[in-house]
Order: structure tokens, then C-alpha cells, then sequence
């Protein structure tokens, strides 16, 4: 009789659970404050319908610059651009025309106004070949194969550390350097700050505001693959122990390089834009490198750009598997090694970001390129002419006004209804009171009843429901 009692009882409580909507397991609340949202992964997505999240490639503008100084040449690699108010700094391994990993390879720096047009400086500080008339930083060739530097935004940062570094091989270490000017560079200790890992490729680092320290982003192999881990510090010299990153149920790939850093207007999203390889996938024949004088060790594989993010521990979310930017046209693009993007997007108009990509690795021609993008355009929820909604997970949010950057078409249109926790509609923020949203604009408020408040809401759990008709959001935010 007990154990009849027992079983009706847990039946009883599994109906609740499963066939009560009160009794369900409550959806974890998300807090955006005001951070700007981006659709480069589905974090905040719960339900898709006839909509989808779409990645969106960059445009190719040409060259930026040439790699054709004598102590630069056609094994240049690991760029790295920097904007610092109106000036735009590049620093980029500089190697003649010889293997790599030699004693010959230095830093090179290259400047710009607008992030378009590139001059290199005659900087004076380092005698090469006979002349002091060149623009390389350092000669060091400890820390000279993958130099990374970044802008520190760490508040309590010194004046006299405005800039800092990692760089250094396997065999070395990486060493801790720091600059004022991004120009003038030294080390902050004589011993390397962190021994773990590969370390061959571009480590990259940077002041998280998010996570309120430093990170590094390392290479290390995950399963015979070229990976990537990070450690963490307070003070840039004391690291902890790397741990590896996760890629979720994704296929593992070899990313030589992995470029991991905030992006500059949602800086709580770390974006990868990294080089992809593809070892002893041959394109180019015996025959056609000859003729293009490549070296035989750098046309037997190929690579591309990869997109994914990270909003911090020690997991990357790789939603789209597809190349961010495809190979181009002539065999050129398809040896190895090239097509590695540089470190980190900057604005280069009112309107446009850009990113930048080494090509024509090993040959002659190897040069900067610069590809361009409109703001928050990595990818977006789209849907076709038919319309389609997402609803997103339940958030909470700090702001008295809801912006979208977007683009429809004329025939196109965006509805967006704001929901209690439950998914009920909440009075004077439904579908039928919002305002159509058309045209392409980077900040479009939106309008229920002719009003744009919602700081009624603040603190509240909500969810949003977005109705959308052949049509991009890129971006939303509450301000």
C-alpha cells in the first residue's frame, strides 16, 4: 500500500512537471544592463521561426600596404592594428626573403590617419642594413617572431604603460613588454611571465572591463590539433595556470591563429577572427608554385578567416562553421598560410569598421589587405520576405529607450514586442502599438504608441519578441 502511494505520488509530480508550465524549470535570466547585443552567437536567443542568425561577409578593399622592404619581404606575418584616437598603428613581423624563424626577423610598424591610407615612419631607432632610415621598432629576436601588443584601457594603468605586449617563442617564453608612445618598447622583467604552451603563433592579450583583468589567448594543441588556451592576471606579470578553451559540440580545426579580442562597442564580447589551416589540402601543383617562385615548404596546405566569439571562462562559441572570408580569386590566395587576418577591428568611418588581412604569404607580392564592414555587421537575425520572429530568453536590462541597428528592404518591415518573464504580452509594448521599423539606419529607436520610454521595465525580467520581414538586425541595445 505505501509503495502504491510512493508511485502515485511521483507520477503525480512528474505531470506537474512536465505538463504544468508552472512547474517547468525556470529559464536562467540573462543581465544586459546596456550592452549592445550582437547576433554572432545565440546567446540570447531561445526560439527561431522561419528567422535565423546570418553571418555576413567582409567587403575587400584592396591593399592597405606592401611588405616590400628589404627587411620586411614575403615571410611578413602576425599583424596587429591598433586605433589610438586618430591614429591608426600596425606592427607586423618583418622577415627578407628566407625561411621563417631565423635571427633576421624584426617588428615593423606602419601609421595611419584613417585607417585607409598607410605610411611607415623613418623612425630612426634601429640601424639595418647600414641605415637607421627604416621603420622597425625591434630587433630582438627573443621576442621579434610574434611580437602582440594592445592599448591598455585598464583605468589604473600607468601613462608610462599606456601600451603593452606579450611576445616570445616556446623555447623562450613569453616576455612582458610595456611602451608609452607604442613606439618605444621595453621589458617589464628580464624572465618570461608565461612558460606554458606552444606559444609559436600570435598570442594575443588584452584589459578585459568585463572581467575586470588581464587575458592572454595562447596556442596549445588539442588533440594532435592547433588550439587555444588562456590564463588571466591582475597586474600583467603574475599569471595563473592556462586553461583550455572549449568549442562546444563543434568539429576541431586547426586555428593557427585565433586574434581574440572585445570588440569595441560591445567590449563584453570577445570576438575571434583567426586564421584557419588546412594542412595537406594542396591546391597549387608542383608545377604552378614554380612558376610562382614559391617556397616548397608553403603551397601544400591552404587556409581561410573563421568567426566565433566568447563572453568570457574558458569557452569559445563557434556558431557558424563557414569561412568568414573566403580565399580570392587566383592561386595566390590558396598557399599556405596566408590569409591570416590581423589583431582586431577599428572604425574607419562613420558608417564602416574595418579588418585587415595578410595575403600572398611566401611570394613576392605579400601585402596588408583591408576588408570592410558596416558597424555590428558580423551577422545578424535575418529573415526573408515571407517574415519570421525570434524570441529571446528572458533579460534584464537598464535603459529608458530600446535602439536597433538594421537594414529592410522596401517591402520589408521589424515589429518589437516586449513580454513578461511568462511570455505574456505586457500593455503599451505589444506588436500592434509598435511603430514599423524600415529603411537602413545604425540607431533607430523604437516607438510603441508614439513613445519610446520603457524605463518602467528596468529590472524587470522581460523577453522580446521580434517580428521581421526581409530584414537585418545587426545590433540592439537599451540606452
Amino acid at each position: 500500500m505505501c509503495r502504491c502511494i510512493r508511485l502515485q505520488a511521483l507520477i503525480g509530480l512528474l505531470f506537474l512537471i512536465f505538463m504544468v508550465p508552472e512547474f517547468k524549470a525556470k529559464a536562467q535570466v540573462e543581465t544586459i544592463a546596456s550592452q549592445r547585443q550582437l547576433f554572432v552567437d545565440d546567446f540570447l536567443v531561445d526560439q527561431l521561426e522561419r528567422a535565423e542568425l546570418e553571418m555576413h561577409r567582409p567587403v575587400d578593399e584592396g591593399i592597405a600596404f606592401n611588405l616590400d622592404k628589404l627587411w620586411e619581404g614575403k615571410f611578413s606575418l602576425y599583424t596587429t592594428i591598433i586605433k589610438d584616437g586618430g591614429t591608426y598603428r600596425a606592427y607586423y613581423r618583418g622577415l627578407p626573403d628566407v625561411k621563417e624563424g631565423n635571427d633576421r626577423e624584426l617588428t615593423c610598424y606602419a601609421e595611419s590617419k584613417d585607417g585607409i591610407n598607410w605610411y611607415k615612419p623613418n623612425l630612426g631607432i634601429h640601424e639595418i642594413n647600414g641605415s637607421k632610415d627604416n621603420n622597425v621598432i625591434l630587433v630582438d629576436n627573443q621576442l621579434t617572431h610574434n611580437f602582440s601588443p594592445f592599448l591598455d584601457t585598464n583605468p589604473n594603468a600607468k601613462k608610462s604603460e599606456r601600451y603593452k605586449a606579450l611576445a616570445g617563442k616556446k623555447v623562450t617564453g613569453l616576455y612582458a613588454l610595456t611602451s608609452a608612445d607604442g613606439i618605444h618598447w621595453v621589458k617589464m622583467q628580464e624572465e618570461p611571465v608565461l612558460k606554458e604552451g606552444n606559444l609559436d603563433s600570435q598570442n594575443v592579450s588584452f584589459w578585459s572591463s568585463s572581467e575586470n583583468k588581464y587575458l592572454v589567448y595562447f596556442r596549445t594543441v588539442d588533440s594532435g590539433f592547433r588550439s587555444v588556451s588562456r590564463a588571466s592576471s591582475t597586474d600583467f606579470n603574475s599569471w595563473d595556470q592556462g586553461v583550455e578553451m572549449k568549442y562546444g559540440p563543434t568539429p576541431l580545426e586547426h586555428l593557427y591563429t585565433q586574434q581574440t579580442s572585445p570588440y569595441f562597442r560591445a567590449p563584453q564580447v570577445y570576438l575571434a577572427i583567426g586564421g584557419r589551416f588546412m594542412p595537406n589540402k594542396q591546391v597549387v601543383s608542383d608545377e604552378q608554385a614554380a612558376i610562382m617562385g614559391i617556397d616548397p615548404n608553403y603551397y601544400k596546405a591552404c587556409s581561410d578567416a573563421f568567426l566565433m566569439s566568447s563572453r568570457g571562462g574558458n569557452n569559445y562559441n563557434r556558431y557558424f562553421m563557414e569561412s568568414f572570408i573566403r580565399p580570392g580569386i587566383g592561386l595566390n590566395n590558396w598557399v599556405s598560410r596566408t590569409n591570416y587576418p590581423a589583431l582586431n577591428i577599428v572604425q574607419t568611418g562613420d558608417t564602416e569598421m574595418s579588418i585587415y588581412v595578410n595575403h600572398d604569404y611566401a611570394q613576392t607580392t605579400a601585402h596588408l589587405r583591408r576588408y570592410s564592414m558596416r558597424l555590428d555587421g558580423f551577422a545578424s537575425l535575418s529573415a526573408g520576405y515571407a517574415g519570421g520572429e525570434m524570441l529571446t530568453k528572458p533579460f534584464v536590462f537598464d535603459g529608458s529607450a530600446l535602439e536597433l541597428n538594421y537594414s529592410t528592404s522596401a517591402a520589408g518591415e521589424i515589429f518589437i514586442e516586449l513580454l513578461d518573464e511568462k511570455g505574456n504580452k505586457i500593455p503599451g509594448f505589444s506588436k500592434e502599438e509598435c511603430q514599423p521599423i524600415i529603411g537602413n539606419e545604425l540607431e533607430r529607436t523604437v516607438y510603441w504608441n508614439k513613445n519610446t520610454d520603457v524605463s518602467k521595465l528596468i529590472g524587470k525580467p522581460v523577453r522580446m519578441k521580434i517580428y521581421l520581414k526581409d530584414a537585418d538586425i545587426y545590433s540592439f541595445r537599451f540606452y
